[in-house]
């Protein structure tokens, strides 16, 4: 497989920099087998069956994007910084402009807010804040931004409606640096719509990283390193999932998070069990599906391992009519974009 047999021309006038109003009005691809159907979202009220499993990804986005100032003396540089995941010494964060940062210089971001750059390398720093626990979290909501996605950012500034559009209704653990942007579309009135209908919910966590929005660099895919990031399947959601299998219900993750995260936690049989680690879980043709039977998500980038999870659970071939039937009835792609549920 080739880097170049997942690529695809999307005309720049599809991506979206704005959601849908209400969440549920956005359109859904339905692509069930070799049917495809043009849907909203609020359609999964009749599409989806009384006893059907969704999987959601509980995470919080963090307002993890910051704008601070770094002095020498008199001579004062803008510092942007976007923070990647939390250590055991500090956070992993990358920063505009790299170069002006030395390790042991403070970067202010607030008059409450501010951190030491504990440690540098080529790609990123290891910065240690002055404020922890609920203090810190009560700084950053103050001075951070939303961390758009690149192709959004690049068109426009994040602004105080981000902060309630780039978060799900049901964000409950704070640690993600991106949003599980299929979850955008659900409000509560469409979740208690599907549970009235007899369709069940469980909930996971994995904390998205900004690693999910880095290209694909190698031209055989199968040699392509995933980033890790963190996730926890509780005991009760493993028996939820695992009794709707026996029961004949489908299991349906919301957003590829959400999938990723139980394929990771099944085993062979396909048998879930309690999890809580890092997963680099990197799903591309040929994997076997060992517990999702169906997935609703957003249309992904060109040439990214999301577009290749997709090509592995629904075949190379229709996704590539999905794809050219979403760029036919232009679709809005990406994360504030149209949804797609997809069934083998």
């Amino acid at each position: 497989m080739k880097l170049s047999d997942f690529d695809f021309d999307l005309p720049e006038a599809l991506i979206a920099t704005r959601p849908a109003r209400p969440r549920p009005s956005a359109r859904l691809l339905l692509a069930e087998g070799d049917t495809i159907s043009d849907r909203q979202v609020s359609d999964l009220v009749d599409i989806l069956r009384p006893g059907d499993r969704l999987v959601l990804n509980n995470t919080r986005v963090l307002p993890a994007r910051l704008f601070g100032t770094r002095r020498r003396g008199d001579a004062v540089a803008k510092i942007e910084i976007t923070l990647l995941e939390p250590g055991p010494t500090g956070w992993r964060a990358l920063a505009k402009p790299l170069r002006k940062l030395q390790a042991g210089e403070v970067i202010r971001f607030s008059d409450r807010l501010a951190a030491t750059v504990a440690a540098k390398t080529e790609t990123d720093l290891l910065l240690t804040f002055d404020l922890t626990g609920a203090d810190f979290d009560a700084a950053l909501a103050e001075a951070g931004v939303m961390p758009l996605p690149p192709y959004i950012a690049a068109k426009r500034a994040a602004d105080d409606q981000d902060r309630t559009d780039y978060q799900t209704v049901f964000a409950r653990h704070s640690g993600a640096v991106a949003a599980p942007t299929a979850s955008l579309h659900f409000d509560e009135d469409l979740l208690k719509a599907l549970a009235a209908k007899g369709v069940e919910f469980t909930e996971v966590t994995l904390h998205v990283g900004a690693g999910t929005f880095l290209p694909v660099k190698v031209e055989d895919v199968t040699t392509h390193r995933m980033h890790a990031e963190w996730g926890r399947v509780t005991a009760a959601a493993a028996g939820e999932i695992n009794a709707t299998k026996r029961a004949g219900g489908r299991v349906i993750p919301v957003g590829t998070t959400a999938l990723r995260l139980i394929e990771s936690a099944a085993d062979e049989s396909g048998i879930l069990h309690p999890f809580e680690a890092e997963t680099d879980i990197f799903i591309y043709p040929g994997y076997r599906f060992r517990v999702t039977d169906a997935l609703m998500t957003n249309f992904h980038l060109p040439r990214s391992t999301l577009l290749m999870l997709v090509s592995a659970l629904m075949g190379k071939a229709r996704i590539d009519r999905i794809y050219q039937h979403a760029l036919r009835h232009e679709y809005r792609f990406f994360s504030y974009g149209d949804a797609s549920l997809l069934i083998p």
